[in-house]
Formats: structure tokens, sequence, C-alpha cells
């Protein structure tokens, strides 16, 4: 193989290379710029809203992205749940409309599958935030 085309293989594979860590840091900051948006919005935590969301069995019913237990099939998977306009059908897809239907489902649509689990304010907010990053 000639040195120059050597040469301009090695240019093509470090611009490859290039690309895919420029696209990861991209990735990242995206990611980390998605849960502060969704931690400010909810004042709620993230990493707190994982822990509630297992130890309250949400995953019992709903399939949710990054939640290893999360499995359920009988509610809608929540993948992507960060980008629908609406909750359940009914509510704007917001922080506050979002800690309304976690808490207070049945009183928001009577007769509705959701079952209210008893969850404090702030574990509502920390699970808000935890949902609110899930856009894809």
């Amino acid at each position: 193989m000639p040195a120059s085309l050597r040469f301009v293989l090695i240019l093509f594979a470090l611009g490859l290379v290039a690309a895919f860590g420029s696209g990861f840091v991209q990735y990242c900051q995206s990611e980390a710029r998605a849960r502060d948006a969704a931690e400010t919005m909810t004042s709620g935590r993230v990493d707190r809203g994982k822990k509630a969301i297992e130890a309250h069995g949400c995953g019992s019913c709903h399939a949710i992205p990054g939640i290893a237990i999360a499995r359920g099939r009988v509610g809608p998977s929540l993948r992507g749940v960060g980008r629908r306009s609406l909750i359940a059908g009914k509510l704007t897809n917001g922080p506050e409309n979002l800690v309304l239907w976690i808490r207070y489902s049945q009183h928001v649509s009577p007769g509705t599958g959701m079952p209210e689990e008893p969850m404090s304010d702030a574990d509502a907010r920390d699970v808000a935030a935890y949902l609110l990053t899930l856009r894809r």
C-alpha cells in the first residue's frame, strides 16, 4: 500500500474517532441539561426519583427506561414521557400536572387504571423530575 494512501486512511480514521468523540460529548451534555432542567422545573431530584419509582413499585405496571426492575405491561410504557404533550390523555404535560397525576390520578380521572399510590409531595416531585428526563 502506498504511503500516501496509508496517510489518507489514517486521517480518515482519526476523523471518525474525533466525530464519535464529539457526538458522545454532546450527548452527555444534552443529558445533563435535561436533568438540570427537570430538577429546576419540579424542585425534585432525578437520582431520588429513580429510587422512589423503585420503592413505590411503579415498575410493576409500567416499563420505565433506566429502571432495571420496571418491566410492567399493565400501564403504558413511560419511554419518551418527557416529550409527550398530554398525560393520561387529559392533562397538559408539565411538572405540576405530572406531580398532580402521580399523586392524585383517581381524582383527576375517576376510574382510571392508575391507582393512587400514597406518595409524599417530595417523592412525587422527584419521580416527575426523573420522568421528564425521558425524552427518547
